[in-house]
């Protein structure tokens, strides 16, 4: 499909400069924020939380508040929310301050994280590069200090990607663990509430909060003991030379920690038959909960964006079947090998954060060999946890992530100690 404007009404030429006609942004601000007024609530004065700070996408409904999903139109034809979304809430409940809202990519549908409306908030670790997106905000507000934690979405990565860009850590809980209520949905099946923080320590004192209790007739995960992983050998042999030197030191100290095998996880066809059932069955579901509203709103969209959504009217009932098909063997082989505490480790994706100049085709590309790696918890409804691991040569960050089995949430969490960021790959 060509880039000509459509009944979307897409306007190509703004592709990098935000248009909203919000007042100018505090300088401290590296775009991460929604343009307009401060958002500032505080929260309870007692809590496991008090002293920290967070922001929350703009997914999340906030009460008085339009949630914008990062499109003007969406903001424009929605009202106000009437309460918190539950995540929100349970923040501030326990103890933590809100200090903004962050901008998302429009229906938070996309890896790459700039909104044409909005801006491109700047990477916090690598200012030439992306962010990556959805939670491009959330991330990019962590990673400069501005909140110690911020709320974000994971459908086919939006957590763990810019988690990666950034050099944060950051989580995909299990499917359906952590409340939705609330919140924009993009495809329902897929859809997460994750959240990042520069640290692991930070990162699990916020689950202890937002992942409630365990799930009744879950058989726990170990506690103590040498801990088991799995080394996704399939899912590091196709990343890029350079990633993969990166983290090899970070396997190494591995591999003195725990009992550490290689395993061929997934096999060439189900990971290139992962990536295309994601893209239908999300497609499919987009388009089923906003389709009705993208036809009667007509919705300015940029190219990226207006090019997706205008093939989702195509994808068939017997796309979603096959689609189906790849992802209940995914689900059946990944629950395999992380039944009864074990961890799967796999590069969180293939390659680094691509430059801010990169072309149409090149950002393509990277949303392709990137969404291998993403689709396969995401179809499977599995945790990840993503680890800032290392840099390459030329400081750009790496990172490495522990899959686990459904429920093990707070098992990857305290795993991810195991991983001690390594200096930077030298010549």
């Amino acid at each position: 499909m060509d880039a000509t404007p459509t009944r979307l009404d897409v306007a190509a030429e703004v592709l990098a400069a935000p248009t909203h006609d919000a007042p100018e942004r505090h300088p401290a601000d590296p775009g991460a924020f929604v343009p307009g007024p401060a958002v500032h609530r505080a929260g309870a004065a007692d809590g496991p939380l008090v002293g920290l700070t967070f922001a929350a996408k703009d997914l999340f409904d906030l009460a008085g508040l339009v949630t914008g999903a990062g499109n003007p139109d969406w903001a424009r034809t929605h009202e106000p929310a009437g309460e918190d979304a539950p995540a929100v809430a349970g923040l501030l409940a326990a103890g933590a301050t809100l200090g903004g809202r962050t901008i998302t990519d429009e229906l938070a549908f996309s890896l790459v994280g700039r909104n044409v409306h909005f801006g491109t908030p700047r990477n916090g670790a690598a200012a030439d590069r992306i962010p990556g997106g959805s939670s491009s905000g959330s991330a990019s507000a962590v990673a400069h200090g501005l909140v110690d934690v911020a709320l974000g979405t994971d459908t086919g990565g939006s957590i763990r990607v810019p988690a990666t860009c950034n050099g944060l850590y950051g989580v995909r809980p299990t499917h359906g663990r952590v409340s939705l209520a609330g919140t924009f949905a993009l495809a329902r099946s897929f859809d997460t509430c994750g959240w990042f923080a520069r640290d692991p320590a930070t990162l699990e004192r916020v689950g202890e909060v937002l992942l409630g209790p365990d799930p009744p007739g879950r058989v726990p995960a170990p506690v103590a003991g040498v801990p088991e992983l799995l080394i996704a050998r399939d899912l590091f042999e196709p990343a890029d030379p350079d990633v993969a030197d990166a983290l090899e030191p970070v396997l190494a100290t591995l591999r003195i920690h725990a009992r550490v095998h290689e395993v061929e996880a997934l096999g060439a066809e189900l990971l290139d038959g992962g990536g295309e059932a994601f893209r239908v069955l999300q497609g499919r579901e987009m388009w089923a909960e906003h389709g009705v509203w993208i036809e009667a709103v007509h919705p300015r969209f940029g190219p990226d964006i207006a090019r997706r959504v205008e093939m989702l009217p195509t994808l068939t009932a017997d796309d979603e079947a096959r689609a189906k098909v790849q992802r209940a063997a995914i689900t059946a082989r990944l629950e395999g090998l992380t039944a009864g505490g074990v961890a799967l480790v796999l590069p969180t994706m293939p390659t680094v954060a691509p430059s801010l100049t990169a072309t149409n085709d090149e950002l393509v590309n990277y949303r392709a060999r990137t969404m291998r790696f993403t689709a396969l918890a995401s179809l499977a409804g599995l945790p990840q946890v993503a680890v800032p691991a290392a840099r390459t040569r030329d400081g750009i960050p790496v990172g490495i992530s522990l899959l686990g089995a459904r429920g093990d949430d707070r098992h990857l969490l305290r795993l991810a100690r195991l991983i001690t960021p390594s200096t930077p790959v030298t010549p």
